[in-house]
C-alpha cells in the first residue's frame, strides 16, 4: 500500500510542480480555479482521445522498427501530431472562447494546465507499469517535455488572441511548433540502437526549455511596457 501510494506521488509530483510553477508566474490576476481544474480535465481527457486516435493509426499502419522513415512519421505525424491535437482540440476549441483567456500569457497557462493534466495522466500509466526507477527518469525528462510543448502551443495561442488579424496563422503556428518540436524529441528516443541519439533528444529539449523561458519573459516584459 505504501509503496503504491509512493509511486503515485512521484506520477503526480512533477506536473503539479511544474503547473503550480508556471499558475503563479502569471503576472496579472490569477486564472480561476475552477477554470484551472476543468483545464485539468480537459488535459485528462485529451491524453485518451490520443490513445484511442494511436490504436487506431497502430493497427490500421505498418511501421517497420528498423526503419528510419517510419520511424519519423510515427514520431512527427501519430505522436507530435496526434498527441498535440489532442490537447489542441480543447485548447483551441473551448478555451480560447472563454472570457478569462483575456490576455497573451493566459494562453501559456491553460495550455500548461492541459498539458500537465495529459502529462501526469500519462505518468501515472508508466510508473505503475513501471517502478520508481521509471518514475525518476520521467520526472526530468518526460513530464518537462510536455511543459514545453505547452509553452509553445501557448503562447501562440496568446498571439492569436491579441493579432485578430493574423489569428489563423498563429493558431496554426501553435499547433505546428508544438507538434514538430514533440515528434523531433519522440523520434530520437525511437532509435534506442543508435549510440547517442537520447544525447541529441536531450540536447533538443535543453535548447527549447531555453527558448521557453525566453517566451515568457516576453511576455511578461510586453505587460510591463503596458502598464
Amino acid at each position: 500500500m505504501l509503496h503504491t501510494l509512493f509511486l503515485l506521488i512521484l506520477a503526480i509530483a512533477p506536473g503539479a510542480a511544474i503547473g503550480t510553477y508556471i499558475y503563479f508566474k502569471d503576472p496579472r490576476d490569477l486564472e480561476p480555479t475552477r477554470l484551472i481544474v476543468f483545464s485539468l480535465l480537459c488535459g485528462i481527457l485529451s491524453f485518451f482521445i490520443s490513445i484511442g486516435i494511436g490504436y487506431l493509426l497502430h493497427i490500421n499502419t505498418n511501421v517497420e522498427q528498423g526503419n528510419i522513415v517510419h520511424q519519423m512519421i510515427r514520431a512527427l505525424l501519430f505522436v507530435g501530431l496526434v498527441e498535440e491535437g489532442s490537447k489542441f482540440l480543447f485548447l483551441r476549441g473551448i478555451l480560447f472562447y472563454n472570457k478569462n483567456f483575456n490576455h497573451p500569457f493566459d494562453g501559456i497557462v491553460y495550455s500548461v494546465m492541459v498539458g500537465m493534466g495529459f502529462a501526469v495522466t500519462e505518468n501515472i500509466i508508466y510508473v505503475f507499469n513501471g517502478d520508481g526507477g521509471t518514475a525518476l527518469i520521467r520526472m526530468f525528462t518526460a513530464v518537462p517535455a510536455h511543459a514545453v510543448f505547452a509553452i509553445i502551443m501557448g503562447f501562440f495561442l496568446g498571439e492569436a488572441k491579441v493579432f485578430k488579424t493574423s489569428q489563423s496563422l498563429y493558431t496554426w503556428m501553435a499547433l505546428g511548433f508544438a507538434a514538430f518540436v514533440h515528434g523531433y524529441y519522440d523520434y530520437f528516443l525511437f532509435l534506442p540502437s543508435i549510440q547517442g541519439l537520447w544525447l541529441q533528444a536531450m540536447a533538443a529539449l535543453v535548447i527549447v526549455v531555453g527558448l521557453t523561458h525566453f517566451a515568457i519573459k516576453l511576455r511578461k516584459d510586453e505587460i510591463i511596457r503596458e502598464e
